[in-house]
């Protein structure tokens, strides 16, 4: 019995061990992450990782929804709890910026670039259904574009996202000075009439992964 509570309490051990490395990794490295990389950080070995979970998506399905959840809350409520409709807006979308620099593994999930299980689709849905709220919020008070939709926000985002991704050791400075050159051209004084119906970002980020 000492021996198997002894093993019970190794195989803990190496899990939480797993989970918080591919935590780490995955924020580091987005969710393609070398799954060896994640042993190694763990101080496993591969064959370690593959008993505890058997595929990458397994292995995500238990190291991030909770995480990711308390990244985006933790978001809501600093957007939440700023002054007008228009900067509880803009800091939302700042938000969104500096994450996508910032953790992969938030970057990746809310842009669906890899695996997204229902709970962390579950996420994502709370993320747009936010970020459809302070849309009608600012719209209402007049501070933003009566025009624009929660598609359209977010398809600048996904698209920022790429160049936060790929922009060099500067990135995160670019990606956050063109969502501050969007976000002025989405106030109510700034607009003109747009040159097409609203996209759906969905279909713009499906297309753009394909291409």
């Amino acid at each position: 019995m000492p021996v198997q509570r002894a093993l019970r309490a190794d195989a803990r051990r190496n899990r939480e061990k797993l989970l918080e490395a591919a935590q780490a990794e995955f924020q580091e490295r987005g969710l393609g992450a070398p799954l060896e990389g994640i042993a190694a950080r763990a101080g496993v070995s591969i064959g370690t990782l593959y008993n505890r979970f058997a595929t990458r998506e397994d292995l995500i399905d238990a190291a991030l929804p909770a995480l990711l959840a308390q990244t985006l809350e933790d978001l809501s409520e600093r957007a939440l709890s700023a002054g007008s409709a228009w900067d509880r807006f803009a800091t939302f979308i700042f938000g969104l910026c500096d994450l996508q620099a910032g953790d992969r593994a938030f970057s990746d999930a809310m842009c669906a670039t890899q695996y997204v299980s229902p709970a962390i689709e579950q996420i994502c849905q709370a993320s747009l259904e936010l970020g459809s709220q302070l849309i009608a919020d600012a719209q209402a008070d007049g501070s933003l574009r009566a025009d624009i939709t929660v598609d359209d926000v977010f398809t600048a985002l996904w698209l920022n996202a790429c160049l936060a991704d790929h922009g060099g050791p500067d990135a995160a400075a670019v990606a956050r000075r063109q969502i501050a050159l969007l976000l002025d051209g989405l106030r109510a004084t700034a607009a003109t009439p747009l040159p097409a119906d609203a996209v759906q970002a969905a279909a713009v980020a499906a297309s753009l992964m394909q291409s």
